[in-house]
């Protein structure tokens, strides 16, 4: 189906979820790109409808691609260039978007009791850091991530981007830190949070069999309280002059070391 007036309810539709308040509202996000797309649907992610503009049926895998679509019975519609970057966020855009629902995860619904390593985040604002951290969680074999109150919106168009489909396949949480904390003690899971001020180097402990990993914010790192209600306070050496370790970064030493040892711990049963 074509769609070139501007002022159609669809087009004005996906364009509002370009805005946070209205994805919270509707449960919906947009993920832009054949790529992505492609991620989507090798995950079985529901696709509620996708847009093209004028150019992306030009090459042939793209025409395949819509094929596809279409005989899943997902609805897709043309527009103009110019509606079609109305509703996207990227200045070179790929030419393909697609609207996708999801639902809202808590603590008391979704946290399991086999879920052994958790990666908490605390205040990630930057949505490139974000993005990543989901992505190297899903790497790292984490079971879930909790995203407490403070974080950039998981489904902000750029955190979609940086997931590479990661958004698709890993559990996130949202949670209030008092609620996050209480969860993490009645689960028996060790709560382990990277702190600049203490001895524990990050390959000298011993995390214990179920771990929840807290990454504070990019500039104040972890907030107090929770650094206080940890079980485990580590940090990764810095050998050169700089201040600190980017939070993307440092998440990614500190996830790949503690499935290292919860994997370790596993072996030895």
């Amino acid at each position: 189906m074509e769609i070139t007036s501007r002022d159609n309810d669809k087009i004005k539709y996906t364009k509002s979820l370009l805005k946070v308040k209205n994805r919270s509202k509707e449960g919906k996000f947009i993920i832009e790109g054949y790529r992505i797309l492609t991620l989507a649907l090798e995950s079985n992610a529901e696709i509620e409808y996708v847009f093209i503009n004028d150019e992306f049926e030009k090459k042939k895998e793209h025409r395949e691609f819509i094929n596809e679509l279409e005989s899943r019975d997902i609805r897709v519609y043309k527009t103009t260039d110019k509606n079609f970057k109305d509703m996207v966020d990227t200045e070179n855009t790929q030419g393909i978007l697609a609207v996708v629902p999801f639902e809202k995860k808590n603590i008391e619904n979704d946290l399991k009791t086999e879920d052994k390593f958790i990666v908490v985040l605390d205040r990630i604002q930057d949505p490139g850091n974000m993005g990543t951290i989901i992505r190297t969680a899903d790497a790292a074999g984490a079971d879930a991530i909790i995203t407490l109150k403070g974080c950039v919106d998981i489904y902000n168009p750029k955190v979609i981007r940086s997931t590479m489909g990661s958004i698709f396949s890993m559990k996130i949480i949202s949670s209030e830190r008092d609620e996050m904390i209480s969860a993490m003690k009645e689960n028996n899971i060790n709560l382990v949070s990277s702190w600049l001020n203490t001895d524990n180097y990050y390959d000298e402990v011993d995390y214990g069999e179920k771990v929840a990993l807290v990454i504070g914010n990019e500039a104040n790192g972890i907030e107090d309280k929770i650094a206080e209600n940890s079980d485990l306070l580590v940090k990764i050496p810095i050998y050169g002059s700089a201040e600190s370790l980017n939070a993307a970064i440092s998440s990614a030493v500190l996830m790949y070391e503690i499935k290292r040892s919860i994997i370790g711990k596993s072996r030895i049963r």
